[in-house]
């Protein structure tokens, strides 16, 4: 769950104590994140990464570790969890960025190969549509995305408590990435019997006449 989707200063303030506690906690409910990289590598060995709500850099050592030549680049709002990824990643490949995503990183020359999104887009309330737009720009041509995030729950009570912890759950990501990019992988999965379903989409961007690059 992290944040890099607009300026928020209540997602900043749970962030300044979320930080510490992050990785010997989230291992326990946000599920499916190495699954959906090794999904990811089956259809993709990307030279330029991007990961979207990068936290404190989890993902980006197994980024490093699936594909040891790429250029990777972690995008994330929160600077106590950036700080933390810091000294995780120190090789000359990997960068950092605090901003947020409500636009495209790359400005000019080559597009991402593979944009990662891990529990980020169900905290974008609002701009988690303009964060697929982003990424979608942000890919280069044949370019995949991957997501895996929390879907949606038949609980109210559940559903509120998440809503507490700037989570969305109603299942409203995956018609949009469906819309957008041309799905590979949209699954979803339950998680504790139920009680509530996460999600993994991976897709290729589109041509402009609406077919994938192979």
């Amino acid at each position: 769950m992290n944040a890099a989707a607009a300026p928020n200063t209540a997602l900043e303030r749970y962030y300044q104590f979320h930080s510490r506690i992050y990785d010997a906690t989230r291992w326990s409910f946000l599920f499916g994140r190495e699954e959906v990289l090794r999904h990811a590598s089956r259809v993709t060995q990307p030279r330029r990464i991007l990961e979207v709500g990068c936290g404190t850099g989890r993902n980006l050592v197994s980024l490093r570790r699936r594909f040891p030549q790429a250029e990777i680049t972690g995008v994330d709002l929160s600077e106590p969890m950036l700080a933390i990824a810091a000294g995780k990643v120190r090789d000359e490949h990997t960068t950092l960025l605090r901003r947020c995503y409500s636009a495209p990183v790359h400005e000019s020359g080559a597009g991402f190969d593979l944009v990662l999104f891990s529990y980020a887009l169900s905290m974008f309330n609002p701009g988690w549509e303009q964060a697929i737009d982003a990424a979608h720009a942000d890919l280069a041509k044949g370019g995949c995305i991957a997501v895996v995030d929390f879907s949606h729950s038949a609980f109210g009570g559940f559903r509120r408590w998440m809503g507490v912890n700037h989570v969305r759950m109603e299942g409203h990501l995956w018609p949009r990435l469906a819309q957008k990019f041309v799905p590979l992988l949209d699954e979803r999965m339950p998680a504790y019997l139920g009680v509530w379903q996460y999600g993994m989409f991976i897709g290729r961007k589109q041509t402009q006449c609406g077919e994938s690059v192979s």
